[in-house]
């Protein structure tokens, strides 16, 4: 069994079956963590990941690599594009690897998408560029860098991630349009 399919399946396991993205996401993650010279079957603890969709290939980044919100060494930015940026916190170096754009747009040519990613060259895949990136201490995993009350709300703000309004702490569902309505107090 080859490395890529020991992680293929770990990948698979962890989403709950077997599609292009699973397929995709362990290429990614192998081209990401050999740019940082990082071993994909050992733990790697200096290991943050910026992802930038909501897609099954997240899963098999978080699945191979062990990185999630909850340890906060996952980092979602949506930007819609089938993109992951790993990070080597120690040695301070960034390796973004995207999907290049000549691939199926429609859903009928996804199944054999999935198909040829298994085998195309990684340089017909991917765009691999080492970039700069610097992560605010806020964001960095471990405790809260401080925690403050929302003036409006009253609930617990972490990490920097209030907005001053009138000198006072808000929110950002207070501040903006927030994603859910309150429908009873």
């Amino acid at each position: 069994m080859t490395v890529f399919d020991i992680l293929l399946e770990k990948a698979q396991e962890f989403h709950g079956e077997m599609c292009p993205g699973i397929v995709l996401g362990t290429r990614m993650t192998m081209a990401g963590l050999r740019g940082l010279g990082m071993d994909p079957l050992q733990k790697n603890g200096n290991l943050v990941v910026y992802v930038e969709i909501d897609r099954c290939a997240v899963d098999a980044i978080q699945a191979i690599t062990g990185v999630s919100l909850g340890k906060r060494t996952l980092k979602h930015i949506n930007c819609g594009k089938f993109a992951g940026t790993f990070v080597d916190t120690r040695l301070h170096k960034a390796v973004r690897v995207s999907l290049l754009h000549k691939w199926p747009d429609k859903p009928q040519g996804l199944m054999e998408f999935g198909k040829i990613t298994r085998s195309a060259a990684e340089e017909d895949l991917f765009r691999i560029q080492e970039v700069s990136i610097t992560i605010p201490p806020e964001d960095m995993p471990g405790f809260p860098t401080r925690m403050v009350p929302c003036s409006r709300c009253d609930e617990q703000i972490m990490d920097g991630k209030e907005e001053i309004i009138d000198g006072v702490p808000v929110c950002k569902n207070c501040a903006h349009d927030s994603y859910y309505s309150i429908i009873t107090c």
